[in-house]
């Protein structure tokens, strides 16, 4: 540490540090523009000079290096009159249109022109023009005079993003911002930019003109997507959510959140919301009272527990769902008499059930990412399906960590990668195994030689591994090759309560015992119920066998679909419950590293909506099962999470898993490698409009490496015939030379593909 005086007062500060970091820590404001504690120094603006004792002129403070003994003085006559005429330059081409300005009131440079500008303008000249530039649906560029060049937009692409897809170009008073590589945005954390921009250059398409600053009340929440669990600033008018922030949490989401979370709002307020009870009756839907409703469905699980049999009742979740909504679900299946209830809907391999110790999860706290030395990261889409997270592992391979990849699909994650390993789905384990033998014999180069040569090791399996039909195989061989390198073991959570889920109980194997009672997921498609419970669920989009899902849910005697939206429920449903999102309820996530996040309603329920946890609660009293006397969700939190600390309850340890080599892919047709669209993963992202707009939610195409085209006798661009089961559909084929021969990459979760069968398997493609 070194001692240096800023205006009369002694700081103490890291040595290497900044006169403003100084500054920062001893709680002394100095105005700036282009610095932001996250980006590199810009040191472009000038608007944080400051008088530093010796020193023949005004320095800026973000660029001067703190030394011992210095004295600053960041108010004195110099300091403030060379921020005066910073400040008067920056307004020499500013349009000054504040009034009409959607930045207004919430304005960077309209703050400080408070303090330091002047009552007149000595520059009488013409102003200059910067023509806007459409860079996609969710940025909008329509004031790019407004700009002052701070450059954090460009320097955010760069270091955080990992794309640099804004740059400036023209040097003087002809300089600007402006789009590159595509000729628009599409990084997936692309809204930060509007956050950063200290001015109104930048600004939300989709909140635009739709209400000022101060007009909007303010809302903490959780974001109810990934599983990071962002925290979210929800503003609201009218009890309508408007726009989304984020609220900084250095150990979470740090000061950014993606896209999905920033935009996903459009989708609450979708034309497809479902707002009062409906009962089909002679084929036809009617709206109907929540009593009349409740008592149908009531009476009808009664019905079938009594002539068929508890176990022929059904429950499926998301775990996109609250902790309180899945507690309360499995809670009522197993009042009468069902363990048949489970959230792992994209699962295929449920072998690992009854011998894991505990709720899977990341295996360490979300920010030591930042620290890990070496990765190994297995079957993950990862920027796609963790955004934040991508940035964090991005941030520790620019401190020199390595990062290893073994998938199906060499994905580019933006940051470089140390080795690759990129083979068909039916071959990750051998890959994986390969990695083991090669570590326990102390080969010191490839994978193995990465991962030994590291002192804080982490294997990550994602999204794609967790799904995959060799889920705990994969799962035993992270296992002994983080224990063989002295490293960590975690999963990537797939969705905002994956671990809670687990915690809730809502598993077959039920709340803290062993070996599976109900029926998990898959089973529950592959052995048809009579009745079906679902919680959040559109099947034909969120299961892992699409196909299956929907015919089970077709031969069913009765389907509860209890959700927020219309959806193709209406075709197969006996009832439609309207339930509350996110915003209109209150609820608890836990995130993927063990976080237990409260939150509570933004704005009212929609029409007749009722939030889940109350509708489950009212059901458990109509079927007279013990245990539903609950106020409020806090009691349903308390009485499933005594505490907030859950830590003893996650574990991700494996034990009894045989490791055996998988079948051989067939010859008749290619093996699928199947991604979930980041702006289809769950219901509300499928109904907001503007990321539908976007290049990630494009129609899904069928990508193959070029060989496999010239096999077929097709070109990039040609419609192809793809089959799976009994399904067909016609899709676009594109050249993707990044996936392995013998494989065919067909996204999941998609209306277009949901007529398909399982997210692994054998396809086949034909010239159309």
């Amino acid at each position: 540490m070194i001692n240096i005086e800023i205006d009369g007062r002694p700081v103490q500060t890291e040595r290497g540090s900044t006169v403003m970091d100084a500054a920062h820590h001893a709680g002394v404001y100095i105005p700036h523009f282009c610095y932001h504690k996250k980006l590199s120094i810009a040191a472009n603006c000038r608007m944080c000079l400051v008088e530093i004792e010796k020193a023949p002129k005004p320095m800026p403070a973000c660029a001067t290096p703190a030394a011992e003994g210095m004295k600053v003085r960041t108010h004195s006559e110099m300091a403030v009159k060379a921020q005066q005429g910073v400040m008067e330059f920056l307004l020499i081409n500013h349009p000054l249109d504040c009034p009409i300005c959607d930045q207004g009131g919430e304005c960077q440079l309209q703050d400080l022109a408070v303090g330091y500008g002047g009552g007149a303008s000595r520059y009488t000249e013409e102003k200059r023009i910067v023509m806007h530039k459409d860079i996609g649906a969710l940025v909008s560029t329509e004031e790019m005079s407004r700009c002052i060049q701070c450059t954090r937009c460009v320097r955010f692409g760069q270091e955080i993003a990992g794309v640099m897809e804004l740059g400036m170009a023209f040097r003087g008073e002809h300089a600007e911002i402006m789009s590159f590589v595509n000729s628009s945005v599409d990084s997936e954390l692309s809204g930060n930019m509007i956050d950063l921009c200290p001015v109104g250059a930048l600004t939300s398409k989709p909140f635009r003109y739709t209400a000022r600053s101060w007009e909007l009340s303010r809302r903490r929440s959780v974001s109810p997507h990934d599983g990071l669990g962002s925290n979210l600033a929800v503003q609201v008018k009218d009890n309508k959510v408007l726009r989304v922030l984020p609220i900084e949490n250095e150990a979470i989401n740090e000061c950014w959140i993606s896209d999905k979370d920033r935009f996903s709002y459009e989708g609450l307020n979708s034309p497809e919301r479902l707002t009062k009870p409906m009962l089909k009756q002679d084929g036809k839907w009617i709206e109907v009272e929540w009593q009349a409703a409740l008592e149908y469905v009531a009476n009808g699980l009664r019905q079938i527990a009594g002539s068929a049999g508890a176990e022929h009742i059904a429950a499926l979740a998301t775990p996109h769902s609250t902790t309180e909504e899945l507690y309360l679900l499995q809670k009522l299946l197993r009042g009468i008499g069902s363990d048949n209830v489970d959230f792992r809907l994209r699962q295929s391999d449920f072998s690992a059930d009854g011998k894991q110790a505990g709720a899977p999860w990341l295996g360490m706290p979300i920010a030591e990412l930042n620290t890990r030395d070496r990765f190994l990261i297995v079957g993950s889409f990862l920027r796609k399906d963790h955004p934040l997270l991508a940035a964090r592992i991005r941030e520790a391979v620019k401190k020199g960590a390595q990062v290893n990849i073994i998938h199906s699909s060499d994905d580019d994650l933006l940051m470089p990668m140390a080795n690759k390993t990129i083979v068909a789905p039916d071959a990750l384990v051998d890959a994986l195994s390969t990695v083991a033998k090669d570590i326990a014999a102390k080969r010191s180069e490839g994978i193995a030689g990465s991962l030994a040569s590291g002192e804080r090791v982490v294997v990550l399996l994602g999204n794609f591994a967790q799904h995959h039909p060799q889920a705990a195989q994969l799962h035993t061989l992270a296992q002994q090759i983080a224990a063989a390198a002295n490293g960590k073991c975690g999963f990537l959570g797939e969705a905002a309560n994956s671990v809670g889920a687990y915690l809730a109980g809502a598993v077959p194997f039920g709340v803290g015992t062993k070996g599976a009672k109900g029926m998990n997921a898959a089973q529950m498609l592959a052995f048809p119920r009579k009745a079906y419970v679902l919680l959040n669920v559109e099947p034909e989009l969120d299961m892992h066998d699409p196909q299956r899902a929907t015919s089970a849910m077709q031969a069913a005697d009765m389907v509860v679909a209890m959700s927020a939206y219309k959806h193709r429920a209406t075709e197969y449903a006996d009832v439609l419950l309207p339930i509350a999102p996110f915003t209109e309820t209150s609820g608890t996530f836990v995130n993927t590293e063990g976080s237990v996040q409260s939150f509570r309603g933004a704005v009212k329920p929609l029409g007749e909506s009722r939030p889940a946890w109350k509708v489950l609660r009212v059901l458990g009293n109509l079927l007279n099962v013990s245990g539903f006397d609950y106020d409020s969700s806090e009691a349903v939190r308390d009485e499933v999470l005594p505490g907030t600390n859950v830590s003893d309850k996650l574990n991700n340890h494996i034990a009894g898993v045989a490791l055996q080599a998988a079948a051989a892919g067939s010859n008749q047709g290619l093996q699928r490698v199947s991604d979930v669209p980041i702006y289809f993963a769950d219901a509300i992202v499928r109904r907001a409009s503007a990321l539908q707009k976007t290049r990630d939610a494009a129609t899904p195409c069928v990508a193959m490496h070029s060989g496999e085209l010239n096999k077929l006798g097709v070109k990039s661009g040609d419609t192809v015939k793809v089959s799976q089961g009994s399904a067909s559909v016609r899709l676009t084929v594109q050249a993707n030379d990044r996936l392995p021969m013998h494989t065919a990459r067909v996204a999941a979760g998609h209306p277009v593909t949901a007529a398909l069968g399982a997210m692994f398997g054998t396809i086949t493609v034909e010239r159309s």
